[in-house]
């Protein structure tokens, strides 16, 4: 017999279903609620809430887990592909040799931007931020690619997914250049798709940008552990967009959008600014952990504890490592690091953090690594939204192939004024 829960409001008393998840997860089915009672349910920020069913991405916060379709994130640590990782969470399984020749075929055929929308980069003012124009070419694709705005088969999708993909890293590579009054540098189709994207924003005419495999697979490591992470702010934002029908390139836009706030994708940029902070002023990272503790102080510790995760981020696990690894490749030691393991040394023993079960999260290290491959922090977040595009589209698609998808419209409970009556200007 299937599990209901009961609920009791005056002498009116319901049965709800409860739906179980895959792994164990238990949800009260609240749908005909309002239906049934009248009432609806109050939940800011909606932190108790699952808005949908999805197959694509597992998040168990208390346990430090995090696995696409099924693939616990550490087992793509190991010859990190990116691309590969891209047609998981889209397509639900690995790809063939033959899919992922194909589909990596796709992308080389469409890096190149139509010259009209690189023309438009002209008219940007030079110090205009990175994600603003991110969110806007992507709008701005769907002008030139009109044939995709309705996507109706798999084979339309696969075509509409290879331009997204491939074309959002000549556009943050062009964003950059553009910053730094640089010529534009071209795709090359002889490079794989990360270092093909720090080609663009690093070499020069006749002297090109060379990268080393180290720092090759550090960057397509911080992509795969970007790509997905269930119902996030830009995810969940990417869905709304979507539901109303938006194509992908408008819901993918608003994902940028959404990514761009502090809160969510520029948090990684707040933590290296602490850090260089921290260097500059001279502060000892035992005064930093006093400081964080103290409520008056007004300093803030960036870089710990997550709204999901209440253990350790296995991101942040990869991600300590793979600076290590880099910066060892690349001979550079970063007195950034430094204070950053010291911090983390220290939190992980004072009972103040573990207590409270604040543990590092991915934004602590990926900062870190980003700026040891040379990306500046005004990149940052342009680098996360090119990791999570496979992700939003993945959500996208799963939600576009369930039948029961409805637009998606939130109640609210109405705290103004009473009926008023109108009064004219003169009378006021």
């Amino acid at each position: 017999m299937a599990e209901k829960a009961t609920l009791i409001v005056g002498d009116q008393r319901i049965e709800l279903p409860v739906i179980v998840g895959s792994e164990g997860e238990r949800a009260v089915d609240i749908t005909t609620l309002r239906q049934q009672t009248g009432l609806v349910t109050f939940d800011p920020s909606l932190g108790n809430t699952a808005v949908c069913k999805s197959e694509i991405t597992f998040v168990d916060g208390e346990r430090g887990i995090l696995r696409y379709r099924g693939i616990p994130i550490e087992q793509f640590t190991n010859k990190p592909n990116f691309v590969e990782v891209a047609w998981l969470l889209i397509f639900g399984h690995l790809p063939s040799r033959d899919e992922l020749t194909e589909f990596s075929h796709q992308l080389t055929d469409n890096e190149l931007l139509h010259e009209g929308l690189k023309h438009q980069f002209q008219h940007i003012p030079v110090d205009a931020p990175p994600m603003a124009i991110l969110s806007a070419m992507l709008n701005n694709l769907a002008c030139f690619h009109q044939e995709f705005l309705a996507v109706e088969d798999v084979e339309s999708l696969t075509a509409a997914a290879a331009r997204l993909i491939s074309k959002v890293r000549t556009i943050a590579a062009f964003s950059y250049r553009r910053s730094q009054g640089l010529p534009l540098i071209y795709p090359d189709p002889n490079l794989r798709y990360c270092a093909n994207l720090l080609h663009m924003m690093f070499s020069l005419p006749y002297r090109q940008y060379i990268v080393s495999p180290e720092v090759e697979d550090a960057l397509n490591l911080v992509f795969i552990l970007h790509a997905d992470h269930e119902q996030n702010c830009s995810t969940s934002t990417v869905r709304t967009v979507g539901s109303a029908r938006a194509n992908l390139f408008a819901s993918c836009a608003a994902g940028v959008s959404a990514l761009w706030g502090p809160l969510h994708g520029g948090a990684n940029v707040e933590v290296v600014r602490m850090l260089e902070r921290i260097h500059e002023g001279g502060l000892s990272a035992e005064e930093c952990i006093r400081l964080a503790k103290d409520k008056e102080s007004g300093f803030r510790l960036f870089g710990f504890g997550h709204r999901v995760y209440k253990n350790y981020d296995p991101r942040a696990k990869i991600l300590q490592g793979t600076c290590e690894r880099v910066l060892g490749s690349l001979n550079r030691r970063d007195p950034l690091l430094d204070i950053a393991r010291k911090l983390e040394e220290l939190a992980l023993q004072d009972p103040y953090f573990v207590e409270r079960r604040l543990y590092p999260n991915v934004d602590f290290y990926s900062g870190i690594l980003l700026r040891a491959m040379g990306i500046p922090t005004d990149m940052f977040t342009v680098c996360f939204a090119i990791g999570r595009l496979p992700g939003w589209i993945a959500q996208w698609k799963e939600q576009h192939e369930d039948a029961d998808s409805r637009i998606i419209r939130p109640r609210q409970v109405y705290t103004g004024p009473n009926q008023a009556d109108y009064v004219p200007i003169d009378q006021r």
